[in-house]
């Protein structure tokens, strides 16, 4: 290190002690070093373009001095944030376990125990009263670690091999091991640079996984592994040369195919081979067509193919598993123009439809043979309802989810024969939880250019309308996610303490079909933006809140939404939490270096291309800061996140600082341990929700 860094790390290393012990200091100032970008003629100067080397200390001193302004600042809520965090872990049921499901003779369930952070993934043979047989208790293994994350669990077809992915860094490059579940131990195989799962193969010695770019963090590779070898053995399968589409691995439903996937936001291609003959050439379904998205499930004598082929908000083909380009397929459910259809479920005497229509989710249940038809019945005004687990064919047994703003995560079987609904379990809530205390409903907010956006509320019973009353909204609207009406036993820590809880179903989401989610991407991208302050508008409008009362929360691209809806109109809010924020849109979208950007040019578009570069630059958070008052602002990233790297939220707050006329907060958390996901326990991720529930509650004036 040359004398002037160290002469600036000890400065800011002197200013973190300095800002922990005295809360009338100023907040961090990040130095200002020139860079120039540019581009289409047009230069950029980034100041904080250095806050990129991850590696200098003056950057981990700098993060580590806004960590500690942060703590000093929100000092008078250490109490608080303590008997927050108790209160939101003291309403879960630490001794749990989950539905078990049976698949190849074993029903597999996760189980926790009190007082430990992480799952036990176990399995029973033939029967839930035989002996518990552990596959891996996390619990022990994450022993040492800051964290630790298990993903992608998968066993062998002869049941006696687990792959499963491991991360200890969170930065979503998984290792994969393999253990012998009828000795306990773990084998030496072990894969690198995955994205933590993998297929087996019929044979039980081979499988496929899928490697990563060691930079970018694509997943660019298909492999495949046999069991004893080493991983420097193993062989290429598919490599994704086209560097705006990702690839993955998955066996169908009925064992039969092994299939390689391809997407982009716009495109997929599927290849299959037979799961029996693992060393056999792949073929591909229906080739590459840019725009052509289809998924493909497998039944019988042919795949069935969910495709927007004519249909923007898709429907249902089939075609013959040995012709299965798309001039062969026949048409199963058409396209309808109200009706979004999102997925299916293939069982061997029926076929289950999710579809979407006014803005909810429908189960739609079809006779494979006569093609007689009904929809599953629910009773609530607004709430969520899905296809989970269904491992097995030949069944009558749906298993599906459904929960509310209102109802917790609950459990059924529905028998497709007699229609009747059995409830296995339902999220239990500790303490003095009682659904009657709480109402749900929809309110409608006109955007500014007429579209009529639906806001999804929860608040105790018994609220005057006062506009009086402390409100959160939240949204997030990219990439065609919608932000169902789910229900959180986190969230009535709001509720309880007054405030109305608002979901902005905004455009870019997919909450009323493929045309909704391409209003609000690309070159429509504003109306995500406009659509949520309508919302919040909507909020003021109808009495529900005001706008010293109101508070704003995204992440990701939420985080995305949060710093451009308050360039646009920062006297909505109050208070605006942005979590894991990507805000710094055109500088990441340039460079290939960083993961997503290619695979994202069809959701943001392509800066390259000027047209592209033009209109992201007018909303991108960074860039749009400007000499005017902002909102109360607390910023969240982590300093290994794979998605948002934690630069973007660095850079932005640094600029705030610079820019902003007010005196309202500005505070950064950079957790110095974790990624895009936070936490990896059960329960340590609460304390971060602890402390954002804290900030809001200090501004409000509570403190209890």
């Amino acid at each position: 290190m040359n004398t002037s860094n160290l002469i600036v790390t000890l400065v800011l290393i002197i200013l973190v002690s300095a800002c922990k012990n005295d809360l009338s200091m100023n907040p961090p100032v990040a130095e200002k070093k020139p860079k120039e970008l540019t581009i289409h003629g047009d230069t950029r100067v980034d100041n904080y373009y250095w806050l990129r080397e991850r590696d200098n200390p003056e950057v981990i001193a700098y993060l580590e001095s806004e960590n500690a302004y942060r703590e000093a600042m929100m000092k008078e809520t250490e109490e608080l944030q303590e008997n927050l965090y108790e209160e939101i872990v003291g309403r879960i049921k630490q001794t749990d376990e989950s539905v078990p499901y049976r698949k190849n003779g074993y029903y597999y369930y996760t189980r926790y125990e009190e007082g430990k952070e992480y799952p036990i993934y176990c399995r029973k043979k033939e029967s839930m009263e035989s002996e518990e047989e552990i596959m891996l208790d996390v619990n022990e293994m994450a022993k040492g670690y800051a964290y630790y994350a298990a993903v992608g669990l998968s066993v062998s077809p002869d049941n006696r091999y687990l792959s499963f992915g491991v991360d200890t860094i969170s930065r979503r490059k998984y290792t994969i091991h393999i253990k012998d579940l009828e000795t306990g131990k773990i084998l030496d195989d072990e894969i690198a640079v995955t994205t933590g799962g993998s297929t087996w193969a019929n044979d039980n010695k081979t499988i496929f996984y899928t490697r990563k770019d060691e930079q970018t963090l694509r997943s660019k590779a298909i492999y495949t592994h046999s069991l004893g070898n080493s991983s420097g053995d193993d062989l290429l399968v598919y490599n994704e040369d086209d560097e705006t589409f990702s690839t993955y691995v998955y066996k169908t439903k009925s064992e039969k195919y092994i299939v390689i996937g391809s997407s982009s936001t716009l495109t997929n291609e599927y290849r299959v081979v037979s799961a029996d003959h693992p060393d056999r050439e792949f073929r591909v379904i229906q080739p590459r067509t840019r725009g052509l998205e289809y998924s493909v499930s497998h039944f019988g004598d042919h795949f069935y193919i969910v495709t927007n082929l004519d249909a923007k908000n898709f429907r249902l083909m089939k075609t013959p598993v040995n012709r299965t380009t798309k001039d062969n397929w026949i048409e199963v459910i058409p396209h309808r123009e109200d009706v979004m259809l999102e997925g299916i479920e293939l069982f061997s005497n029926y076929m289950v439809i999710d579809e979407r229509k006014d803005g909810l989710s429908q189960l739609r249940i079809i006779h494979m043979k006569d093609g007689s038809e009904h929809y599953m019945e629910f009773w609530e005004e607004v709430y969520t309802a899905g296809i989970s687990y269904n491992p097995e064919f030949d069944t009558d047994l749906l298993r599906f989810s459904y929960t509310s703003l209102t109802t917790p995560y609950s459990t059924f079987d529905y028998n497709m024969v007699s229609r009747e609904k059995e409830l296995l379990k339902q999220q239990e809530v500790l303490g003095d939880f009682e659904p009657e205390n709480y109402e749900a409903r929809r309110i409608y907010a006109t955007a500014s250019d007429g579209a009529k956006v639906p806001v999804s509320l929860v608040y105790r019973k018994g609220l005057e309308l006062n506009g009086k009353n402390p409100a959160m909204i939240y949204g997030y609207g990219s990439y065609g996610a919608t932000m169902d009406p789910r229900f959180s036993s986190v969230r009535l820590s709001l509720l309880d303490r007054g405030f109305v809880y608002a979901i902005a179903h905004i455009r870019g989401g997919q909450i009323y079909g493929r045309e909704w989610y391409e209003d609000g991407k690309l070159l429509n991208k504003i109306n995500t933006f406009t659509d949520f302050n309508s919302c919040a508008e909507a909020l003021i409008n109808e009495g529900y809140t005001n706008p010293d009362r109101l508070y704003a929360m995204g992440g990701s691209a939420g985080g995305l939404l949060m710093g451009a809806v308050i360039n646009l109109r920062p006297e909505l809010y109050n208070g605006v939490i942005a979590a894991v924020p990507f805000v710094d849109v055109v500088t990441t979208m340039l460079d290939e270096t960083i993961p997503l950007t290619t695979s994202e040019y069809d959701e943001w578009g392509n800066p390259n291309e000027k047209d592209y570069y033009e209109y992201m630059l007018s909303y991108s958070p960074y860039d749009q800061v400007e000499q005017k008052d902002y909102p109360n602002l607390l910023v969240t990233t982590g300093l290994h996140d794979s998605q948002v790297q934690y630069w973007e939220p660095a850079k932005w707050v640094a600029r705030l600082r610079d820019m902003k006329t007010d005196d309202n907060l500005l505070l950064l958390y950079c957790n110095m341990d974790t990624g895009h996901g936070g936490a990896s326990g059960r329960f340590e991720r609460y304390r971060e929700t602890a402390m954002e529930y804290a900030f809001i509650f200090m501004l409000e004036g509570i403190k209890e």
